[in-house]
């Protein structure tokens, strides 16, 4: 590695621990409505293959919105849409098998489209968002445990942005998925990383 790309990278992880700020309460986090960085944003997803071993998947290219205002925190509202097919595992053969009309049916039902109906959170940082969640055609509530990762200026292209972490459990069956359930698990365990930016 030569020292001109050592120098750029010491310069970009000392600016990025100069502006980021992790652990900061989410009531210091500016108010406004932000936009998914979608780069940045993942739905992870774990599921029980026949009672072996968790098997895991992610989701990518989300888009959509956050009105945050943490000293209100009734009109704080979150709208995520995520496109089915950009579904990956590590089997390149079993990611086009879950495209497919059997299981996401990803050319019919192309989004996943989550929308929040209530935001609380304590004085420890624990945010509980439930909402609407829309997939494949059928529509149930789901609740998400989130905590703030962390919020500031981002060194690279100096846009104000805040980043959560999420977890929350669902049933695929309720969603009309329900090829080789409940042998292949039925109880999905998502893990979402959520990097928002605020608009200018």
């Amino acid at each position: 590695m030569n020292k001109s790309l050592i120098l750029l990278i010491s310069v970009f992880a000392t600016s990025a621990v100069a502006t980021a700020t992790p652990g900061i309460s989410l009531e210091s986090v500016k108010s406004g409505t932000y936009r998914i960085e979608s780069a940045h944003t993942q739905v992870g997803f774990s599921v029980s293959h026949f009672g072996f071993t968790n098997y895991s998947g992610l989701f990518a290219g989300a888009s959509g919105s956050l009105r945050l205002d943490p000293a209100h925190p009734a009109v704080i509202k979150l709208d995520v849409s995520v496109p089915v097919d950009s579904i990956v595992t590590t089997i390149p053969k079993l990611t086009e098998l879950l495209k497919g009309d059997k299981w996401f049916d990803a050319t019919k039902f192309p989004q996943a489209v989550f929308s929040s109906t209530n935001v609380s959170f304590n004085t420890d940082g624990d945010i509980m968002i439930t909402g609407n969640l829309t997939m494949h055609g059928l529509t149930n509530p789901v609740t998400l445990h989130a905590h703030l990762v962390g919020a500031g200026v981002n060194p690279l292209d100096k846009m104000y942005t805040v980043g959560f972490e999420a977890r929350g459990t669902l049933k695929r069956t309720d969603f009309g998925i329900s090829l080789f359930a409940p042998a292949l698990g039925d109880e999905v365990e998502l893990t979402i990383a959520g990097a928002f930016e605020l608009e200018r």
